[in-house]
């Protein structure tokens, strides 16, 4: 198994008060395709991505407050039961290893709520599942979710609705019941974070890393699970972006950057 690393510092603000830079990191060992030496989605912002970004419900690309005038993926503007999913064009070969690394800010209301997820599926460009805990996913039957929820659902159907502050996996487009969770160090509302999410295809082998911003802070394996992307999802060729939903209690759900490091479908 060959190894690489798909790391880099990016630096963007995130609002005048809040700027920040993020500290590279080592990505574990994964063999990717060969002659993969372009990133299939590489947006250290979101400035020029519009036709590059299918986006639906509330998700756009706004310019981010502050001096630099960054332009982020906005997925839910803070209002009540919204969801919204981007996707980007350039679709991945699952059979094949890939590595996403984005940075996130969840933040706006106290509460807030519902979370995002970083999603594999194979349903197409115009995807959006429901609002609230659905975190704009629920119901994308053909999909592989990584959730970063930020409510605790209470019904009893969301028994495995850990706590207000957890990463999941979930197989099948249903947010009510999870592959396997996670609770991260660092709170992943009110303060900005950064993700990876690594599939090795030879061990069938979903890992989910967090990050806080803060300088020297290590970065912390969440969740690792076994899964064969390529069978749960339907099909080999797939669509890989973000979904994020609100419900009674809100949230301005933002990525910051975004990229992919894998091999073209």
């Amino acid at each position: 198994m060959s190894s690489s690393r798909f790391s880099r510092i990016i630096r963007g603000g995130l609002t005048t008060a809040l700027a920040f830079g993020i500290a590279a990191t080592a990505a574990p060992s994964v063999a990717f395709a060969a002659g993969d030496g372009n990133p299939l989605v590489n947006f250290p912002s979101f400035n020029g991505s519009s036709k590059a970004l299918d986006r639906n419900g509330t998700a756009d690309i706004i310019i981010a407050p502050g001096p630099r005038h960054q332009r982020i993926l906005r997925l839910t503007t803070g209002g009540f039961r919204q969801s919204g999913s981007a996707w980007a064009k350039t679709k991945v070969d699952l059979n094949q290893s890939f590595e996403s690394a984005f940075k996130v800010y969840l933040h706006h209301a106290d509460p807030g709520a519902d979370g995002i997820a970083f999603l594999v599926q194979t349903e197409g460009p115009r995807a959006l599942g429901g609002w609230g805990g659905g975190l704009g996913y629920r119901g994308i039957k053909k999909s592989v979710a990584v959730e970063f929820d930020t409510f605790k659902n209470s019904s009893a159907q969301n028994s495995t609705d850990p706590d207000n502050n957890h990463v999941g996996i979930v197989i099948g487009g249903n947010p009510d019941v999870h592959a396997a969770t996670g609770s991260p160090a660092v709170p992943l509302y009110g303060r900005p974070f950064d993700a990876r999410v690594v599939y090795d295809a030879a061990t069938k082998s979903l890992s989910v890393y967090v990050k806080s911003f803060r300088s020297g802070s290590p970065e912390q394996l969440v969740v690792r699970q076994t899964v064969d992307l390529a069978a749960a999802a339907g099909g080999s060729s797939a669509w890989l972006g973000f979904t994020a939903g609100t419900g009674t209690a809100l949230s301005k759900q933002d990525i910051y950057s975004w990229s992919v490091q894998g091999a073209e479908a």
